[in-house]
């Protein structure tokens, strides 16, 4: 008999938990067994017992955490089937950063695919996200309002290196989450053919240097430090940071600072206008409106769950398109890498 889906995977208030593997996929809290879609901190913590994951989030993890972040470790292969007690699981390309991935989970003929963040459209440093058929499709939802549709990456870098030009006396201050964006953005401006030295806060230093040994080439990457003295140096560059050092006293040692941010909330204003944005760069590792339900059409599950975002909206949407749906309201889900 083919079991119910709330026999496979159920809400608890550690996370979504598998009670015939007894593990939970991106708990909030420590539990025994862990398997993580991948290093955002929001979904991979340090203190778990057992932790599965693909190599680059291990790796990933290990940068942030410490090699002791867990008891063990396993590496999952994309596409490599796992048995974990009276279930199957396997990884699957999420597109969101590098080593990100789906995670499905199959018994009797019943698969449920955990997405965790995902976005369809190709960027360069990490694999390509993957449609997966399944009978239970679990969507994030951080981007669920029709006002939300990304433009092309490529475009909002152009409109920062037309500022950089335009400014020849300035330092532009790029704001970027050290994983997964700062390399995206880095990676983007290298293919729009810039090739002058980009400067870096220390913070994205571990994991830039991670991305370059994964294959994925960034350039001519030089400490943002600057000497007493040595503003007018900065003059015409690009620096890119975290956006939690854009408020200290490191911000403002730069040549007339403009600041920018990479996020896919810079489509809001009012967000760009409180943080004190004057490029807002609408550049997202989500998927937008279109691209989820681009994604459910193109998955076509029985059934669809939607958490962490904005959930009401597209489980209406789901109704509409017949669709059977409902929210999880999984609580503990930030936007680090939006």
């Amino acid at each position: 008999m083919t079991p119910r889906p709330e026999d496979l995977l159920v809400p608890r208030r550690e996370g979504l938990y598998c009670p015939p593997g007894d593990f939970f996929i991106d708990p909030v809290r420590p539990v025994d067994r862990a398997l993580i879609t991948h290093g955002h901190a929001d979904h991979a913590r340090a203190g778990h017992g057992h932790v599965l994951a693909t190599p680059e989030t291990l790796d990933i993890m290990a940068i942030r955490y410490g090699a002791d972040h867990a008891g063990a470790t396993q590496p999952a292969e994309l596409g490599e089937v796992i048995r974990i007690g009276d279930v199957t699981v396997s990884f699957h390309p999420a597109g969101h950063v590098l080593g990100s991935a789906q995670i499905a989970v199959e018994r009797g003929g019943m698969r449920i695919v955990a997405s965790g963040d995902y976005k369809p459209r190709p960027d360069p440093t990490c694999a390509r996200f993957v449609p997966v058929a399944c009978d239970v499709f679990i969507t994030e939802a951080t981007f669920a309002l029709p006002v939300f549709r990304h433009p092309d990456a490529a475009a909002e870098i152009d409109r920062l290196l037309r500022s950089v030009a335009r400014n020849p006396e300035r330092a532009h201050l790029v704001g970027v989450y050290s994983l997964g964006k700062a390399q995206r953005v880095i990676r983007l401006i290298r293919d729009a053919g810039y090739e002058k030295p980009l400067y870096i806060h220390g913070a994205l230093q571990r994991l830039c240097d991670y991305y370059e040994s994964r294959g994925v080439a960034l350039g001519d990457l030089r400490p943002a430090t600057v000497d007493a003295g040595a503003k007018g140096d900065f003059a015409g560059a690009i620096v890119l940071g975290p956006p939690s050092a854009f408020g200290d006293r490191w911000a403002r040692r730069f040549p007339d600072p403009l600041v920018s941010f990479a996020s896919g909330w810079m489509q809001v204003r009012a967000r760009a206008r409180q943080r004190g944005v004057e490029l807002p760069l609408v550049i997202s590792d989500h998927a937008d409106w279109d691209e989820l339900a681009e994604t459910i059409t193109a998955v076509a599950p029985s059934e669809v769950w939607v958490t962490h975002g904005r959930e009401e909206a597209l489980v209406r949407w789901c109704a509409l398109n017949g669709i059977a749906a409902r929210p999880l309201h999984l609580v503990g889900y930030e936007d680090e890498g939006d």
